[in-house]
């Protein structure tokens, strides 16, 4: 009889480079700068120079990691729909099993409650479109 062997473990992905850190870090921080603009003035009046001054970058170093405000856009519009998705099912997730709320109303008042507290971001998604926003074509998420 063979020795029992230890169980096949998968290697573990190599770690990002530095480099590839350093960019997903300056993505989140540019995501979040937009962010707070659409939340302080509103989705129209989002501004590729007005982000990247207040990171202390240029508009031309902000191309790198966004090639146009379409881009910035759709990359906010994404988040803010995981960010919905994260609540609503945070809300479910958490309801317990012997509760008398069905577990879509608490659904429900998660997406409610998400709503309320991110109204910018809810305009953003479900408001009046953006003029000159062109989404991009395709069903690809990330």
């Amino acid at each position: 009889m063979p020795a029992a062997s230890a169980t096949h473990v998968p290697p573990l992905p190599p770690l990002p480079s530095l480099r590839e850190r350093r960019r997903a870090a300056a993505i989140r921080e540019i995501l979040e700068a937009a962010e707070s603009q659409v939340t302080e003035h509103g989705p129209t009046a989002l501004s590729l120079r007005a982000v990247a001054r207040s990171l202390g970058m240029t508009v031309q170093a902000l191309y790198h990691y966004f090639p146009s405000r379409d881009a910035l856009l759709t990359a906010l519009i994404t988040r803010a729909y995981d960010e919905l998705a994260t609540a609503v099912q945070t809300a479910a997730d958490t309801t317990p099993p012997d509760s008398d709320l069905p577990r879509m109303v608490a659904a429900a008042e998660g997406y409610r409650r998400w709503a309320i507290e991110h109204p910018e971001l809810f305009q953003l998604l479900y408001g009046t479109p953006l003029r000159q926003y062109e989404a991009p074509l395709g069903g690809g998420h990330h």
